[in-house]
């Protein structure tokens, strides 16, 4: 990973078995989330589902890779041994390998962020988990459309670097267009 680049970085419960069982683990590791990767990187966009999360990130100026790797280390683990003595359960939690894809292109940046984004929000309409984005509150989705008033993603930040639309109803129409043209599948 490099200084100043956009990722989407996402991981699954191990064997596709669910991570999150109840609302306030979903609000934990979102805790979790603040405390080991914002000093690293700015979260432009997240989705956590029933067995995956999904995180549209920008690394810092001042990023360190091996930092980054500590914190991400230390949130899944955590996360894992909080979850295991909820569950009584012992083992991996995740999937071992966390994927991160650098979706930084200079000529195309905007446009590929934008798709990700997107397909991130998108994952709980795909799944069917709810019939309306802004239905699943375990994403940024309701904080982009001001339903909520989040502060863990960088929204301001999103805006600039993926040429959002700042008006509320144009991000919306955005939203809809890209779900009904079948840009993201």
């Amino acid at each position: 990973m490099e200084k100043e680049s956009l990722y989407h970085i996402y991981n699954q419960g191990n064997n596709r078995e669910p991570i999150f069982f109840a609302e306030r683990n979903y609000i934990y590791f979102l805790k979790k989330v603040r405390k080991h990767l914002i000093p690293h990187l700015h979260i432009l966009a997240y989705c956590l589902m029933p067995n995956h999360f999904h995180l549209l990130v920008f690394t810092k100026a001042h990023f360190d890779y091996q930092k980054y790797v500590i914190g991400l280390r230390t949130l899944l683990s955590s996360y894992t041994k909080a979850i295991n003595k909820q569950e009584s359960r012992s083992g991996s939690l995740f999937r071992q390998n966390t994927k991160f894809k650098n979706i930084s292109d200079a000529n195309e940046e905007y446009f590929y962020g934008q798709y990700c984004l997107h397909y991130i929000h998108q994952n709980p309409l795909r799944a069917g988990l709810v019939t309306n984005i802004e239905e699943w509150r375990f994403s940024s989705y309701p904080d982009y459309i001001q339903i909520r008033n989040g502060s863990l993603c960088n929204k301001n930040l999103a805006v600039e670097l993926l040429r959002l639309p700042e008006n509320t109803k144009e991000f919306i129409n955005l939203s809809e267009v890209t779900v009904s043209a079948g840009v993201i599948n």
